[in-house]
């Protein structure tokens, strides 16, 4: 577990840096940025790989605790994470959609329901397929 947490971490937090840089490079390209910003940038993709490697993955594949509380905890971290992920890339941005987060927050909880029941059910599907070919194969 730990090893597949660590590498969806790791690979996560590439591909956040990578990407990062190429909307730099697309919404601001030929300005100058200081070099310190490139820690802003390191601490975003620390906060999406956290959230997405780890937490994610951890709560989703590994933990056994009721949907609601998985719910709960992704819907705040979620929120949690994004908007310091905003306000370290942009403070501006931040006060600027800073008004929104009630908002957010009750749209973060919608969508994170809707998808762990999608989830479940397809989980549930492909889980009774793999048993059903076990329960064929076996006879």
């Amino acid at each position: 577990m730990i090893k597949n947490l660590k590498q969806s971490f790791f690979q996560v937090f590439a591909v956040t840096s990578v990407w990062i840089t190429l909307l730099l490079t697309i919404f601001f390209n030929g300005q100058t940025i200081a070099l310190s910003y490139l820690w802003n940038l390191i601490g975003i993709s620390t906060i999406v790989a956290l959230l997405f490697g780890v937490v994610y993955s951890g709560l989703w594949n590994y933990l056994t605790l009721k949907p609601i509380t998985n719910i709960l905890i992704t819907s705040f971290l979620n929120i949690a994470g994004g908007l310091t992920a905003v306000w370290l890339f942009s403070f501006e941005m931040f006060y600027f959609i800073a008004p929104w987060i009630p908002g957010m927050l009750i749209l973060s909880l919608v969508l994170h329901t809707i998808a762990f029941y999608v989830y479940a059910r397809f989980d549930a599907r492909k889980k009774a397929a793999e048993l059903n070919n076990l329960v064929k194969n076996k006879q």
